[in-house]
């Protein structure tokens, strides 16, 4: 590896690039790869509006790209690409409710490697600014957050609440550790660390941004805080001593002339300058615009500021992890984080990538290095479910239900060694007599299907609380199939919302009494177990919930490819026991990306849970479907 410090000319004459690109390519630059024979002792520092690195002039290129949207096997690929865009440097979130799913149990092996992924980047020759929260937002289930801290009623999320606290600092001595020595000033690649993130939306408590930032110091954190706000939030967001950035799409003029006022004669950034935008089940696929990104980034960059584009690389919200926005409406977030970033869901380059590379080669001044092959996709042969089992058949698996009077939430339920459940769906027993209108009062969340002696009565969610239940003398089993639909992410309600059946629901203005609970979240080990159900061909009526199970067959290099939901309705998708994410016919996505890491050559075992009418194939295509484009202005 070489450090290089050379003075950039601006060049007279003929140009290709617009005028506005011209500016910003006046100055010095700073081109050093991460390097441990060269002396770390100043870091990243201010000197006026410049951003300096071991004193020489600097400004961060960043592109966000999360570990835990990407199969550890293309963390590499996807950063080499970034380098060959143009980028000096990555951003991450850090996952808290992945690193410590169980209270006090903490991972980091496998796509957790946190460590692992920061040292590629520093191999790559990309700088990090980690993000490491603990609340961390990204459309992710509850922002990151551990969903067993719901299991104390008092809690007060990001807040100086004793409980909230000792959890964070608890994670905290474990995640730190793990970064320590790959800051700047110890030879690695950190050259700045975030503290919480869009705070001042929150706003919460005066004390609690300092706890953090505190918290973080006194572990050993020795590298450029900052913090990251949209606009509204930036006052109350901000700390001192710590860099203020600003989030933003749309470049407004008064942005960086307020950002001013707030700390002046610093260094102008531009935290999460957003590529695109995130979508929604039962929303069209949001897309923004290529040439007006550029026009902005543009701008952003002829004015001096710094800016990490958010996101560079989406991902995958595999499993059960997408989040979800409430604002006037519950909405949860859709399986694919593909976001119409410059690099696509399956990391393929788009017109934005070409469009960034040619403006961010003026910054560089040399030339970059070539972009990556491109892997090809694969569409295979059709795969026919050949076996069948209904969910009913298999709720043994599951273990012993837990019985009790009234209903108990998802979060609070004896399970899982007293962490509760995190995902998946709940199953609620009770048994009522006769008939008439059941009332859920709002207290059924997500979503669920009720069922009297396993015939479907109807679908109850946050909007439609009633299901007539026909009248029939006698008593009868009563079933719903609860569905945690996503923990909203943003927001000032994260407290409040616990998954499950929160309170009571009643029939004939009763409430029922005396359930049995079961636990459905469907990990791994679950999935597994199924392989000694009594499986059986699928009925020629195929309904749900059940499980449908056949196989994928690779005859020569397994390739990423996408799996396409049209003929079933609503669910998730297992490929060899890996949780590929939710499917549901109301869109805007109709395909779920499969990670050619993830299949091996010969047969891949494809179990789906289909809460309605299963179909009887499954197309594996070449190319995604996320939606009609609808483009965000």
């Amino acid at each position: 590896m070489v450090c290089r410090f050379h003075k950039q000319h601006l060049l007279h004459g003929e140009h290709r690039l617009p005028e506005v690109i011209r500016p910003i390519t006046r100055g010095y630059r700073f081109d050093l790869l991460p390097f441990k024979l060269w002396p770390r002792q100043m870091g990243l520092q201010t000197d006026g509006s410049t951003f300096l690195l071991e004193g020489v002039p600097f400004r961060i290129l960043g592109g966000s790209m999360h570990y835990f949207r990407v199969p550890r096997e293309y963390w590499q690929d996807r950063m080499l690409k970034m380098k060959a865009c143009g980028l000096n440097t990555l951003t991450t979130y850090v996952a808290w409710n992945m690193h410590e799913a169980a209270k006090g149990i903490y991972d980091f092996t496998g796509n957790l490697d946190l460590g692992a992924f920061l040292r590629i980047a520093e191999e790559v020759g990309l700088w990090v600014i980690l993000r490491p929260g603990p609340y961390i937002c990204a459309e992710w289930d509850f922002g990151g957050l551990p969903s067993w801290l719901l299991r104390d009623k008092k809690m007060k999320l990001r807040t100086t609440y004793p409980g909230f606290t000792a959890a964070v600092d608890a994670y905290f001595d474990h995640l730190i550790p793990t970064v320590l020595e790959l800051q700047y000033k110890k030879g690695g690649p950190i050259i700045a660390v975030q503290v919480e993130n869009e705070y001042g939306a929150y706003a919460k408590d005066s004390n609690y941004m300092e706890y953090v930032k505190t918290a973080l110091l006194k572990r050993g954190i020795v590298e450029m805080l900052m913090t990251s706000d949209s606009k509204d939030g930036l006052s109350s967001g901000s700390l001192e001593g710590v860099l203020a950035t600003v989030n933003f799409q749309k470049k407004e003029n008064f942005l960086f002339s307020y950002l001013e006022t707030l700390q002046s004669n610093m260094p102008k950034m531009v935290m999460e300058y957003w590529t695109g935008w995130f979508d929604q089940w039962g929303s069209d696929h949001h897309v923004y615009d290529a040439d007006q990104m550029v026009r902005t980034v543009a701008e952003i960059l002829n004015e001096g500021a710094s800016i990490n584009f958010y996101m560079f690389h989406g991902g995958t919200n595999f499993g059960f992890m997408n989040g979800a926005t409430h604002f006037k409406e519950y909405l949860p977030h859709i399986t694919s984080y593909d976001y119409d970033a410059p690099l696509t869901e399956a990391g393929e380059y788009t017109s934005k990538y070409h469009k960034l590379r040619e403006i961010l080669a003026t910054i560089q001044g040399d030339q970059l290095p070539m972009p990556p092959i491109i892997m090809p996709k694969a569409s295979y042969e059709m795969v026919t479910m050949t076996h069948y089992v209904s969910l009913w058949d298999v709720l043994h698996f599951t273990g012993e239900p837990y019985a009790c009077d009234e209903p108990v939430n998802m979060e609070n339920l004896p399970v899982n060694d007293g962490n509760g459940q995190s995902y998946g769906y709940t199953l609620y027993e009770t048994l009522v007599y006769g008939g008439g209108v059941l009332n859920t009062m709002g207290n059924v969340l997500d979503r669920a299907r009720i069922f009297i002696n396993n015939q479907a009565m109807g679908i109850v969610d946050r909007n439609n609380h009633e299901v007539f239940i026909p009248e029939v003398p006698g008593y009868r089993k009563m079933r719903f199939l609860v569905e945690n639909c996503g923990r909203v992410n943003y927001g000032t309600k994260l407290d409040e919302q616990r998954k499950g059946i929160v309170g009571d629901v009643v029939l004939r203005e009763n409430p029922l009494r005396t359930f049995k609970i079961y636990s459905l979240d469907m990990n791994m080990t679950f999935i597994k177990s199924l392989n000694t159900a009594q499986w059986s061909s699928p009925p020629d009526d195929h309904e749900g919930p059940a499980f449908f199970r056949g196989t994928l067959n690779v005859h020569f290099t397994n390739l990423d490819t996408f799996l396409s939901m049209k003929g079933w309705k609503k669910g998730v998708v297992f490929v060899n026991g890996q949780n590929l994410g939710r499917y549901w016919d109301i869109g805007p996505q109709e395909t779920l990306f499969v990670p050619g890491t993830w299949l091996r050559p010969g047969s891949n075992e494809i179990i789906i849970f289909e809460e309605f009418e299963g179909g009887q194939t499954l197309r594996s295509v070449d190319a995604p479907f996320l939606g009609r484009p609808y483009y965000v202005q």
